[in-house]
């Protein structure tokens, strides 16, 4: 018994030790990356000086074309994350403070985001690698259900989010292979409508009135006097439930409804996402109202 017991012991040893220098290789490769999305963009680059500054989920990656306000003068980054939610957002923004960048202008896509303050599973795990580097980061995720479990527990995060920052995207790193995600200075730019879904009911959908971390965002810029715009972007003309856009006006009368701006469906890839012809009209008119002075 007293073998097995000792057996077991040495196993459980083996597990954690093999646990532990996994978590440093695949940390300390992570922190070696250069530019392979824009998260690892963010940790390395340090007192940048931008005139405008995109955050949000996919409906400001698809909708805000950066090389159109750079033609204005205006250099230009366009940060949004497919799939991220203001959780994201606002982690992106603590990191560029912590990172000294000068921003004049912050544009935040503030709509279908609003209706929840919780993270999103595959956005949050590209910040994951930095948990322990990063006090941001750190403080951030501490209200986190499965902090404890993810900053405490070797490699746990890794294998938790395989799919994401496991061993694949590790092992991209180390070949420094670069991705698209910051081509275009941030913007994705999306094709026609013969593959999109151009149907969308959002009659269910209410917003928070009072997002955590949109305020976290406001306050952030405030401090930092940063112009903040804070707008809804459009969605196609077959969406159901349009009234969810004057809701979040009557909460936050602030933030600029631009839902109707382009609404014909050729001008879109899917229901909620413009295609690069629509973003291009949607991008020249928000340059007209914000930066034609």
């Amino acid at each position: 018994m007293k073998k097995f017991l000792f057996y077991l012991l040495k196993v459980f040893l083996i597990i954690i030790i093999s646990a532990i220098i996994l978590d440093f290789v695949y940390t300390a490769v992570y922190l070696q990356g250069r530019n392979r999305n824009k998260i690892d963009q963010i940790h390395n680059l340090k007192d940048e000086n931008y005139d405008v500054v995109i955050l949000g989920s996919s409906r400001a990656n698809n909708h805000f074309v950066s090389e159109m306000f750079h033609k204005k003068g205006l250099k230009t980054f366009n940060y949004g994350i497919s799939g991220s939610s203001l959780f994201e957002a606002s982690l992106i923004l603590k990191l560029m403070i912590e990172r000294k960048f000068v921003i004049k202008n912050l544009i935040l896509d503030a709509d279908l985001n609003l209706r929840t303050d919780r993270q999103s599973r595959s956005a949050t795990s590209m910040f994951l690698p930095y948990i322990h580097t990063s006090e941001i980061t750190k403080e951030h995720f501490r209200a986190q259900n499965d902090f404890n479990e993810i900053y405490y527990i070797p490699f746990y995060r890794y294998m938790k989010y395989e799919t994401r920052i496991g061993f694949r995207e590790m092992f991209m790193n180390v070949i420094h292979k670069k991705t698209s995600d910051i081509d275009n200075l941030g913007y994705a730019k999306l094709d026609g409508v013969e593959d999109g879904n151009m149907e969308s009911d959002i009659s269910s959908f209410k917003p928070l009135l009072h997002n955590k971390y949109y305020e976290e965002i406001k306050s952030i810029c405030k401090k930092n006097k940063i112009n903040f715009i804070a707008v809804m972007t459009p969605m196609c003309e077959n969406v159901v439930g349009m009234n969810y856009f004057d809701k979040v006006k009557k909460a936050y009368p602030e933030i600029y409804n631009y839902e109707n701006a382009v609404v014909e469906n050729k001008y879109f890839s899917s229901c909620g996402h413009m295609n690069d012809s629509g973003a291009r009209i949607f991008t020249a008119k928000i340059i007209k109202d914000f930066f034609s002075k």
